[in-house]
């Protein structure tokens, strides 16, 4: 008599794709964190991208990294048979990969890292969802919305971008539980922060922004006589040394360094936040209520980030942000940047106001919401096991 060996069975996999910014991974990384709080095993494969941060931000995440040997867009024709080759080897990647080791579901964050995992998903019939938090959809999630499952948005105005959309809910951008959850006292420790000052948090996001770093170099004159105030600069890593070298030169109170892990920390200890427009900066400045200065993203063709940045210095609840157009040029942003310092810096009332209108828009339950779309889309089962009746479920709401 042959006896049969019992298989073992393989744990739900769960492939992230996107990468090269914090924006395009941190809000991902917030929904597998809930989806790790449900109990069960589950794997978790990022799809990314080679740029430097992808491996600095998932390092400490237990998330595999996945580099595709994609080539950045660009307009120069002489670049376009590099950057298609790249593009078909992250194709083919993507399809051994799923048809190797079948994901239950693909989710993803936009750009052009997640474009091949998403369309060879669709391709082999795996579910899949997209996240996009900006308020004007890019092209990737433009390209890939008409044949992915679900797209989640943060901002109701994103769907009028998204006409070819089987499916799209207004759920917020998530956010890491402890983003929501970090109190004042937890960053003034942590950053070795004066607790009797107000604090001034400068950040470009996960790479700083240069523009930012030095509008506020030209500021300094100004800040040092601000007694009552002190500052945390996160600058990224190019610009680090030359901060530091100008806040050295000067008597005020500055911490600076090139990026944090601990951003929740960092919010909570601010009275002011002056940021880029960042779908995923938004979505943290709102869930810990913070009066904020935005200085969007000046580069794009779209202007998207102009267009988050009017979801909070437009909102229905008040003013939650004042928007200061980045001009490039620190001779202009200077002036610019100084005129709205002074007027937040000085006004407890404004800022207070401020910062209620920007707290009633927080969504701290998008990754809880997103993270139970995707197990009934996925069919699994609260365990994190397959259930195909969960699936039928989905299926027969869409």
């Amino acid at each position: 008599m042959v006896s049969s060996v019992p298989t073992r069975e393989v744990s739900p996999l769960v492939v992230i794709a996107g990468g090269g910014t914090g924006g395009h991974l941190f809000p991902a990384l917030s929904v597998a964190e809930s989806l790790r709080e449900r109990g069960g095993e589950i794997r978790f494969v990022v799809f990314g991208t080679r740029r430097p941060i992808d491996s600095q931000i998932l390092a400490s995440t237990g998330c595999s990294l996945v580099q595709q040997p994609l080539v950045a867009l660009h307009r120069a024709p002489w670049r376009w048979p590099g950057i298609l080759s790249g593009y078909r080897q992250s194709c083919r990647m993507c399809r051994s990969h799923f048809s190797e080791d079948r994901p239950a579901i693909v989710l993803g964050t936009g750009g052009l890292g997640s474009v091949p995992a998403v369309r060879e998903a669709v391709r082999l019939g795996i579910p899949t969802a997209l996240l996009n938090p900006d308020a004007r959809p890019g092209r990737a999630n433009r390209l890939l919305a008409g044949g992915v499952d679900i797209v989640f948005v943060q901002w109701p105005i994103s769907k009028r971008f998204l006409p070819r959309a089987r499916r799209v809910e207004v759920l917020g951008c998530p956010v890491r539980s402890r983003i929501a959850a970090a109190k004042r006292e937890d960053g003034i420790l942590r950053f070795g922060l004066d607790a009797r000052r107000k604090t001034l948090l400068v950040t470009g996001a996960s790479q700083g922004a240069r523009s930012i770093n030095r509008a506020v170099l030209a500021n300094l004159d100004y800040l040092e006589g601000q007694a009552d105030w002190q500052v945390l600069h996160l600058t990224g890593a190019a610009d680090l040394e030359e901060v530091r070298r100008a806040y050295a030169s000067r008597s005020m109170r500055a911490t600076v360094v090139a990026f944090t892990e601990f951003m929740g920390e960092a919010m909570a200890a601010a009275d002011v936040v002056l940021a880029r427009a960042g779908a995923s900066s938004l979505a943290e400045i709102t869930a810990v209520g913070r009066a904020s200065i935005l200085m969007p993203y000046p580069h794009h063709r779209d202007q998207h980030q102009l267009a988050n940045a009017r979801c909070l210095s437009e909102s229905e609840h008040g003013a939650g942000a004042w928007v200061v157009e980045d001009h490039v040029d620190p001779q202009r942003n200077g002036p610019a940047l100084r005129r709205v310092l002074d007027a937040l810096m000085g006004d407890d009332t404004r800022r207070a106001e401020m910062a209620e209108a920007c707290g009633r828009l927080g969504r701290c339950d998008a990754a809880h919401t997103i993270a139970d779309r995707l197990v009934e889309l996925a069919g699994l089962s609260p365990g994190l096991r397959r259930d195909d009746s969960l699936k039928a479920i989905w299926a027969e709401t869409r």
